[in-house]
């Protein structure tokens, strides 16, 4: 097993003793709520007449079900008002501070917990969503939980869960214009595979990481679930402590100094061990772009769809399964291919850092005709931002729409939807079969950039040619 990482530091700090089922009870410093998970669990909690043990520990917002055109209350669907609701009651019946709409820092729970300054390195964090692990980003260990564990987290403020074992992925070099955070995790879990991670927590090293910003590695740790991977990190160094400071909930004065001495003190060790190491070179990543239906299945613009025969045994069921969804055939090129709709968000790549990038891309050109483009921000922050620099404008220009804060389309349970076969270019994290709202729709996930290429172009295309 490995020795002398974060994640056996972190693991044994929280550790409260060992249960005699033989896993872990691990304390929990920051428990992330939302609309989705929540209302089951509180219901839990009051059938068995139970309390939240620490509500100061528990910090909520409104992501999933949220429109992101029109978010007057109550909500056109129902249900979604229904939702949101709930979670307002729960919160006020327990004392839990809930960023709502109209607050200043609502928005998708990923994004705004680290530009709040709630995430930091050495905390363990949960939170009923499967794309937790992007908080590992900062030095914390993440996990995705399901209804049942919130309900725990809420009454105990730990969980039982096994100890994973720890594979360092190295990857090292300086990537290539046009490749970004989303190419490299494309690339990664098309190399080791969506079920490479399983049993693991992905350490993320080398020198393309050290110098990536903090909302590229956001974009990076956010996908270690679908590598498999419980939860990925990446070692805090003086890029996390200066994205921190002066943040709203981080330390201040003479306890920020003490703090990042501590954080300091928690990085994986010169020698320590691992379960297993990976090494990339970034010069060998491409702009990447999906074509089936899991994040796997990626390949290089550059490429043509594999074909079967060149696949591992164990692949070749889904990408045949694949090649009839999205009605693709082995050798074909993937550039080219005819896009409907093109949204660029989510918790993987709603931040400033991506609408910069898309908006280079998109400044002075036009969306070309017949495609649906639009761009959602990650927070009420990140809009205010990007309308300070004007980023609305040029998108807006382009014929983009400029939408409210939300989780969007990247799982459809709010009014952004797919219809049909409509096939899009997405800047989200999964393309499985209806993910994005409609039981036929095709999603091909990519950068950003890529992203608002594809809008202009009306096709997948290579980012390179625009810059």
């Amino acid at each position: 097993m490995s020795k002398g990482t974060l994640f056996d530091k972190v693991w044994d700090l929280h550790t409260v003793g060992t249960l005699p089922s033989g896993l872990t009870q691990l304390f929990i410093g920051l428990h992330l709520i939302h609309e989705v998970t929540s209302p089951q669990a509180f219901a839990m909690l009051k059938e068995r007449d139970l309390k939240v043990l620490f509500p100061q520990r528990t910090i909520a917002t409104v992501d999933h079900i949220v429109p992101t055109d029109n978010q007057a209350r109550p909500f056109a669907d129902g249900m979604a008002e229904a939702m949101i609701q709930s979670l307002e009651q729960s919160c006020q019946e327990n004392d839990i501070t809930f960023y709502n709409i109209g607050s200043g820092n609502q928005g998708i729970v990923h994004v705004i917990a680290p530009e709040l300054g709630l995430t930091q390195p050495g905390m363990t964090i949960a939170c009923g969503d499967s794309h937790t692990s992007s908080h590992g980003a900062f030095g914390a260990i993440a996990f995705g939980i399901g209804t049942s564990q919130v309900r725990d987290v809420l009454a105990s403020q730990t969980l039982a869960l096994s100890k994973l074992k720890v594979r360092k992925i190295e990857v090292n070099g300086q990537l290539r214009p046009g490749v970004y955070a989303k190419d490299v995790i494309l690339h990664i879990i098309r190399t080791l595979g969506v079920k490479g991670g399983v049993g693991y927590a992905y350490e993320y090293a080398g020198t393309t990481f050290a110098q990536m910003n903090m909302e590229e590695r956001m974009t990076v740790c956010n996908m270690a679930i679908e590598g498999g991977a419980r939860c990925g990190y990446v070692n805090p160094d003086q890029t996390t402590y200066d994205y921190l400071k002066n943040r709203d909930f981080a330390p201040q004065g003479a306890d920020w100094e003490q703090a990042v001495a501590w954080w300091e003190s928690l990085r994986s060790n010169a020698d320590a061990e691992y379960d297993d190491v990976v090494v990339f070179k970034a010069e060998d990543i491409p702009p990447t772009v999906t074509w089936g239906i899991t994040p796997g299945q990626g390949m290089g613009i550059d490429q043509k769809i594999p074909a079967a025969s060149d696949l591992a045994e164990e692949d070749r069921f889904i990408a045949e399964e694949a090649y009839r969804y999205m009605d693709l055939y082995p050798g074909q090129p993937i550039q080219g291919t005819k896009i409907d709709v093109c949204f660029i968000g989510s918790c993987t790549n709603g931040r400033i850092s991506d609408l910069r990038e898309a908006a280079k891309i998109a400044a002075g050109r036009k969306v070309a005709a017949g495609v649906k483009a639009f761009v959602v921000p990650g927070s009420e922050r990140v809009k205010q931002e990007a309308e300070a620099e004007g980023l609305h404008q040029i998108f807006t220009n382009a014929g983009f729409e400029w939408r409210e804060p939300g989780c969007s389309m990247c799982l459809a349970m709010n009014p952004d939807k797919l219809q049909g076969r409509q096939i899009s270019a997405s800047s989200s994290n999964r393309n499985f079969k209806g993910r994005q709202g409609s039981a036929s729709g095709r999603t091909l996930l990519m950068s950003p950039a890529m992203v608002a290429t594809a809008a202009i172009k009306g096709e997948v295309a290579d980012v390179r040619e625009m810059l």
